[in-house]
């Protein structure tokens, strides 16, 4: 079923959104599954106990169609001293290539800029390159920071806002 991305609504997630997240970011991340680690993925994908934690810490923006299907999420989070962190973006494959991405990634960093968020970072490894792209097209660029991530390496990417 195609819907436009035009009728998809972004909106701030609730708990009860809980089970369309995970299935979105489970969907989004399942052809990186081999590339990734156990702890990695599941950090990534989450579960509900941990999707409670990150609802606390951060704010999820979550795309819904009309029939108000989780097609699309993304975290953020002001960190002080002007910077904030984006973290969990996942956009289901139905939706890939529809600007529903661009749509999520510019929501958040609004949310960020309306916090007094003067800097972005987010971090993502090797085997999102499709993403790693889409970043740098949007204006952030690698910082040469590099921690593990379960095993992986995961690189850190800024833009100023």
């Amino acid at each position: 079923m195609y819907i436009p991305n035009q009728q998809v609504e972004i909106v701030h997630a609730a708990p009860s959104d809980s089970a369309g997240i995970l299935a979105c970011l489970a969907a989004a991340f399942e052809p990186y599954r081999e590339s990734y680690t156990e702890g990695a993925l599941h950090d990534t994908i989450l579960t509900p106990k941990t999707f409670r934690n990150r609802l606390v810490q951060k704010k999820i923006l979550v795309a819904k169609t009309p029939s108000r299907q989780i097609v699309g999420t993304i975290a953020c989070e002001p960190l002080g001293n002007g910077e904030g962190h984006l973290r969990g973006m996942a956009v289901v494959p139905e939706f890939l290539g529809s600007g529903l991405a661009q749509r999520l990634l510019e929501t958040a960093e609004q949310e960020l800029h309306r916090a007094g968020c003067k800097v972005v970072t987010l971090d993502t490894t090797k085997p999102l390159q499709r993403a790693i792209r889409f970043y740098e097209k949007n204006g952030y660029h690698a910082t040469g920071k590099v921690q593990d991530f379960f095993g992986m390496p995961l690189h850190e990417y800024s833009k100023s806002l």
